[in-house]
C-alpha cells in the first residue's frame, strides 16, 4: 500500500478527541455476555424475531464468509456434512 493510503487508515482509527473513556470498567460486561443474551431483530413487517447469542463464537475468514452469509446456512451445511461422517 502507498504511504498516503496508510496514513489515511491511521487517521480513520484514531480515538477523537471529545470521547473519553477514562471512568470506563474494563470486562464490566465479560461475565454477563459469557452466560448469553438475546437479540430482538425487528423485521419490515412489523413482526419481531428474538434470537438467543450464546457465548460460542466462531470467526469465518473472508474467502468463507462469501459462501456462508448467516448463521443458519453455516449449521445446514454443517448438519450435511455431519451426516456423512460414519457412525461408531
Amino acid at each position: 500500500m502507498s504511504l498516503n493510503i496508510m496514513n489515511n487508515i491511521n487517521e480513520e482509527n484514531e480515538m477523537r478527541s471529545e470521547y473519553d473513556f477514562s471512568g470506563g470498567i474494563r470486562g464490566k460486561y465479560y461475565k454477563a455476555m459469557q452466560a448469553g443474551y438475546s437479540v430482538k431483530i425487528c423485521q419490515t413487517d412489523g413482526s419481531i424475531i428474538t434470537k438467543e447469542v450464546s457465548p460460542c463464537v466462531i470467526t469465518l475468514e473472508p474467502d468463507v464468509q462469501a459462501y456462508f452469509p448467516d448463521s443458519e446456512i453455516v449449521n445446514a451445511t454443517l448438519r450435511a456434512l455431519i451426516r456423512l461422517i460414519p457412525s461408531t
